[in-house]
């Protein structure tokens, strides 16, 4: 399978996910002005070949690297990336907290025993770092909260802070005008609490997002509400469609329920 970077508009491009390491989805975002990676891989490997796909393709290296969340296959490649490295309060605290995490056969198997780590990262940690020597947590140095909007030229990014079943302190990152969403892990369950599993509790106030027929049924499923966005291929067109399915909000575009300064 090719897994070199693909393009999805005419400015968003992703390198996919690789399986062995459990090197997660990388984002890239061209503006006119600046360009934009969302999330910077699990380790300085990963970086380097996101790096030579952007080269291959002549597409500038990244001004900007937005995290998702804190956990190691987002974030331990950190230290690699060119320009700035931009996370949420909450992610960057927890990037702080692993920064003075010890590497040796004891301490991660501390680790598993507390519970502070879990077996599917362990492994995956094992698998991309045979020598763990070469681990370097770092924060990132630019931090926000709640939202911020970046103005990369002829397209913006939208950086939402919110509470997702995944973890507590993920972020989406949404290109409007692209049509967008940059969503990491967050419909994912909660692997260091619920073993991959949905707390009931939480999705009983989750809003789910999303403009495709298959957003609103898992929505359902789940037993969440569904914001259905006009951003589609359908366009306002697809209103009638998200109505006959019960949507709870129909919007045009996701930035229609953000209020500027929260």
């Amino acid at each position: 399978m090719n897994r070199g970077l693909r393009q999805l508009t005419e400015r968003v491009f992703y390198l996919p996910h690789e399986e062995p390491a459990d090197r997660p989805v990388l984002g890239y975002i061209r503006g006119e002005r600046y360009s934009l990676a969302v999330d910077a891989g699990n380790s300085r490997r990963h970086v380097e070949k996101f790096y030579a796909a952007l080269d291959a393709a002549e597409l500038r290296r990244p001004d900007f690297t937005v995290l998702t969340h804190w956990h190691w296959d987002h974030t331990f490649g950190l230290h690699a990336v060119d320009g700035a490295a931009i996370a949420c309060e909450a992610t960057n605290e927890m990037l702080c907290r692993a920064s003075r995490w010890r590497w040796s056969e004891e301490a991660m198997r501390e680790r598993l025993r507390t519970g502070e780590e879990i077996e599917f990262c362990d492994k995956h940690i094992r698998a991309e770092y045979p020598d763990r020597k070469e681990i370097s947590v770092v924060p990132a140095g630019l931090v926000f909260h709640g939202r911020l909007s970046i103005d990369l030229g002829g397209v913006h990014c939208v950086l939402l802070q919110t509470e997702a079943p995944h973890e507590r302190d993920c972020v989406l990152v949404h290109v409007p005008e692209q049509g967008i969403l940059f969503a990491g892990d967050a419909d994912c369950g909660g692997f260091y609490s619920l073993d991959g599993g949905y707390d009931k509790a939480k999705i009983k106030t989750t809003l789910v997002v999303g403009d495709a027929g298959a957003d609103i049924l898992a929505a359902q499923a789940m037993g969440a509400d569904f914001c259905a966005v006009l951003t589609g291929i359908q366009g306002e067109r697809a209103r009638g469609y998200f109505e006959k399915l019960g949507a709870n909000y129909i919007l045009k575009s996701v930035e229609d329920f953000l209020v500027e300064g929260e």
